[in-house]
């Protein structure tokens, strides 16, 4: 993954910053018209990594297309922001389905409520999403 305009590691700790940021994920709908909708996501590593329902837009756009992009944004001055660039990679394993659902869902509603999340989003037709062959653009100070 490439970074500009921020230290090496700094777009990770942006992405994974306490309180989650949620990312705005934008698809090519099967009409060619934009679709951007917001994930909650986490890292693997470098890999960014979220769940859907294949039978979202969002999943049927990655499942027909795979191009995706990922913006999260600090709102606040001086501004910054991360927006990540690849291919979604999908992987339908029961167990990692769940254990990123939980992961995850606990990240953005704290660690007592994982396992609520990892039923509610680990069941049939959902996935987990990697991002794969990532560009990272990272951006702070931006009103500088």
């Amino acid at each position: 993954m490439a970074n500009t305009d921020a230290p090496e590691n700094w777009w990770r700790e942006f992405v994974t910053a306490t309180p989650p940021r949620t990312g705005k994920l934008a698809v090519v709908r099967k009409d060619g018209s934009p679709h951007v909708s917001p994930v909650w996501l986490d890292l693997d590593g470098s890999t960014v990594v979220f769940t859907t329902h294949l039978d979202s837009v969002k999943g049927r756009s990655i499942t027909r297309d795979g191009r995706i992009s990922l913006c999260l944004d600090d709102e606040r001055p001086p501004f910054a922001f991360v927006t990540i660039t690849g291919r979604a990679e999908v992987d339908d394993d029961p167990e990692q389905v769940r254990y990123w659902a939980g992961r995850i869902g606990g990240r953005y509603m704290g660690a007592a409520r994982a396992n609520e999340y990892a039923e509610r989003n680990g069941g049939p037709g959902e996935v987990v999403v990697r991002v794969r062959d990532a560009r990272v653009v990272a951006k702070e100070g931006v009103a500088e």
